[in-house]
Parts: C-alpha cells; structure tokens; sequence
C-alpha cells in the first residue's frame, strides 16, 4: 500500500511519468514472481520419484500439476531441448494411458485425464499429440446426455463427472474438461488426426447455467437472485459445497462460492460466451462484491490455493485487468494475488494449506497450484 506522501507525490508527476511508475510497479511484481516461481519448481524438481512421477503414483493429476507448472514458467523455452525430469515425468504420465484414452490409475478419471491433456498440450511437444487425441476422445465421451437424447431435461446433461458417468456431474470436473479441451483444440484444429469427436458446447453451457445463481439463465426451482449469491456459481446443478443460505422471502438458496465462481467464469469463457453475455456479466459482478486474498469467499481456507490458480486463469483470460469491487474501487488483482503468493511462500521454496481439506495438506499439490498461479500472472501483465 502506497503512503500517503506517495500519492501525493504521484498525483503531481506528468502522466507519462505516472505510466512509467506502473510499469515500474509491475517489473518488481514480474521479477519477484519470476523467482518465486524458480523457487518453487526447484523444490518440486527435488520431490519427483525416480521413475518420474510426482507424489502419489495412484493420481497421475499430481504429476501432470507440477509438470504444468515447469512448462507455464516464464523462462521455459519450448524451442530448446527438455530438461532430464521433466522428460522422464511426461514419459511416466505416458505409460499411465489406458486403451480407452483415459489417464489414471484407480478413479478420478476425468480429473486425472485432463490435467495431463492441459500439460501435454501446454508442452508444445508434437510427440505428444497421439495421447492427447485419444485422451480428448475420452473426456468427449464423459459428458452427461441422459433421459431424452440431446435435450438436456436431466440437471446432470451437459456436464462431466469423476468417470464412468458415476453418479452425477460436477463443476469442478466439466470446467477441468472444457479447459483441457480448449487448450489441446489447436492439435485436433486442423484435420491433421482426421475427423475428431465434439463436446456438445450447447449443452455444456446448458449445464454451466444451472450452476449460476441467476434466475434468469437457470431453470432449477432453487436459483436465486438475492443480494450474497446472485451471479455466483456452485458445485453442481443440485448442491453447494458452501451449504444452503435461509432467505427472508421463505425460499432457500444454495450459497455461491469463490472457487466455483472464478470455475464457472473460464468455462463461459471458453464456452465463447460474449462478454456483454447476462451469464458473464453476472459472475463478474459476485466476483466483485465477493473480492479478497484472505480467503474462498464462502469456504473460508478450505481449497484456498485452488481458488487462487483458477482466479488467475480466469481474470486473464476474460482480458480483466482490474476487477470492480462492491464500492466502486478497481482491485489491480494480479498485484494483490502475486502478494499473496509471495507472502505465504516458504523458506525452502514451497507452498502448503493450513486447512487441509481436498489434500490441500500436500505441498506438492499446493506449490503446483502457487507455482501456476504465478506464472500466468507472468504472462498476462500487460505489455
């Protein structure tokens, strides 16, 4: 925070000199981050296992984190050979493929599977392109169209799950889904592969509005427009991890939350909503009135580090620069996330939760999720 000397000082400097100090301003945030993020993909370089995956073997996700989080690093070069360990990582995420495209081991198959498509594609290696065709055609075939075909009468319809159509869909896994779909589309753009499975984007949209709090957009009987949750996004069409909020008018709401709002933002996003869209605006808006570092807004520190990977994502690739909280002050949030970050990084280079709930009590994990928050920082200051 700047004093008030400062400001006074700055408010009389030539504009030019005002653009000047937030350059300035955001090379010290680029710089600090960019060793920060060195930092941290030292220490998870010294945690992978000799055979090249990263904490438990049972979960290729944590592998397919920490190799994201190399390759997304400012001062990766795709041109020039890759190191050693991140060779021999990709080569063991390689060997966890199953015939029908999937990449996991004992459950959590789309969540596994697209985390390793996200860091195939992010890679840039041609050699990976035959996994990730197949891997796309399996996170394709996981999306939900149950009762009526293509008509979406099922809350689940449109959405994708842990695997094997388990027992219902959720936000978490479709928005993993839509962005390892997204970011692996130029492989499959071309024809190259031949003629490629499509999700069924209209139904996936379909799916993401029964998510939001706007009754407009949702036709579920529990979407509410009420002050505290309007726009925001929840855990699946019919629960909120946040819990349930008693209204004045007699009706209950299913409570919005940070995580699944900044979720369900990227996902409209690469949904090709426009920007004016009532859907996108309305996030936007709870993402406002409901900004802060200090927390998940509506979880506490539970899946905090989660909720700051995907924030990143999100604002940067909606072009948001600053976000208009509640009272009308822009919240420079690649600034106040890259603070947040740097302070709770440890002595050693890593990251870890003190509340430990959706394994936030691994380092691995949570350095993964700070080392990526960061680097997208990097690449999304403005020029």
């Amino acid at each position: 925070m700047k004093t008030l000397a400062t400001l006074a000082i700055l408010t009389t400097l030539p504009l030019a000199a005002q653009a000047q100090e937030t350059r300035n301003d955001y090379l010290s945030v680029r710089n600090e981050a960019r060793l920060a993020i060195s930092r941290g993909n030292d220490w998870l370089a010294a945690q992978q296992h000799d055979d090249g995956h990263w904490g438990d073997a049972d979960l290729p996700a944590i592998t397919a984190l920490a190799l994201t989080a190399a390759v997304r690093a400012p001062d990766y070069d795709p041109s020039k050979p890759m190191p050693d360990h991140l060779r021999k990582g990709f080569d063991w995420l390689l060997e966890q493929q199953e015939d029908n495209g999937g990449i996991y081991n004992k459950g959590l198959a789309v969540y596994n599977t697209a985390a390793a498509v996200t860091a195939m594609s992010l890679a840039g290696d041609q050699a990976f392109e035959p996994a990730i065709v197949k891997a796309r055609k399996y996170l394709i075939g996981e999306q939900w169209d149950i009762g009526k075909p293509k008509e979406t009468d099922n809350p689940n319809d449109g959405g994708i799950g842990y695997g094997s159509h388990d027992d219902r869909t959720d936000l978490s896994n479709t928005y993993l889904a839509i962005e390892a779909l997204a970011l692996s589309e130029k492989v499959v753009a071309d024809g190259r592969h031949g003629d490629q499975p499509r999700l069924n984007w209209d139904a996936a949209v379909t799916f993401l509005s029964r998510c939001q709090n706007l009754e407009e957009t949702n036709d579920q009987e529990w979407a509410s427009d009420d002050p505290d949750n309007r726009g925001g996004f929840i855990y699946n069409s019919q629960s909120s991890k946040a819990g349930e909020q008693e209204l004045e008018n007699g009706r209950t709401a299913l409570r919005s939350y940070g995580s699944m709002s900044y979720a369900g933002l990227l996902s409209m996003i690469y949904a090709e909503l426009e920007p004016g869209d009532i859907r996108v605006e309305a996030v936007k808006d709870w993402l406002g009135r409901n900004y802060t570092l200090e927390e998940n807004p509506g979880m506490g520190l539970q899946g905090l580090y989660y909720y700051y990977q995907t924030m990143a994502k999100a604002l940067s690739v909606a072009g948001i620069d600053e976000l208009k909280r509640d009272d009308g002050k822009p919240a420079d949030w690649r600034r106040d996330l890259a603070n947040a970050l740097l302070t709770r990084q440890r002595e050693d280079g890593s990251w870890v939760n003190s509340n430990g709930r959706w394994m936030e009590s691994d380092p691995i994990l949570v350095t993964s999720y700070s080392v990526l928050a960061l680097g997208q920082i990097c690449h999304s200051i403005p020029k």
